[in-house]
């Protein structure tokens, strides 16, 4: 049993801390990832999202700024397991054609994964009178969305068509 009550704003800074943890661990596999893809297109989808990805940890970092928090974040096992399979595909996959493929069901895991971290916090936000930090989770949160849609397309235009062809 826990000491003190814990509030909506424990569980915001909590959850903050998680995001945060996941945003540099996905730092670090976005070059790997990119090394590891085939197509240019892919390639250059991955070097976007690693420039976005910096930016959402600066927003973060303002977040726990506006409460007054040190940003640091605190290990979060869901991410590492999406890396760990992501990795587990480039490793299985190398040099086959479905290997886009592959790495792009990883990425949209990742995507997935923070689209619902991002619209969780960014409704605590709203609720606990955070507008601004409401208003960079938002940015955040459509940016994952738009970075889903991409890869959505980028596998239907082009990967699983080459994954498909290779049968």
């Amino acid at each position: 049993m826990a000491s003190k009550s814990k509030t909506l704003d424990d569980l915001f800074h909590d959850t903050l801390r998680d995001i945060y943890y996941a945003e540099k661990k996905i730092l670090k596999a976005l070059p790997k990832m990119r090394r590891a893809a085939q197509s240019k297109e892919l390639k250059a989808a991955f070097e976007k999202h690693e420039a976005q990805t910096e930016s959402q940890v600066e927003r973060l970092e303002q977040v726990f700024e506006m409460m007054g928090k040190a940003a640091r974040g605190k290990t979060c096992d869901a991410i590492e397991g999406i890396i760990a399979e992501g990795e587990e595909i480039a490793e299985e996959f190398k040099g086959t054609p479905a290997l886009d493929a592959g790495l792009i069901s990883a990425a949209q895991a990742v995507e997935h994964y923070e689209i619902t971290r991002y619209g969780t916090l960014k409704q605590w936000a709203i609720e606990l009178g955070m507008k601004d930090a409401a208003a960079l989770l938002d940015k955040t949160l459509r940016e994952e969305a738009m970075t889903d849609e991409d890869l959505t397309s980028l596998a239907q235009s082009l990967a699983n068509v080459r994954a498909k062809k290779a049968a």
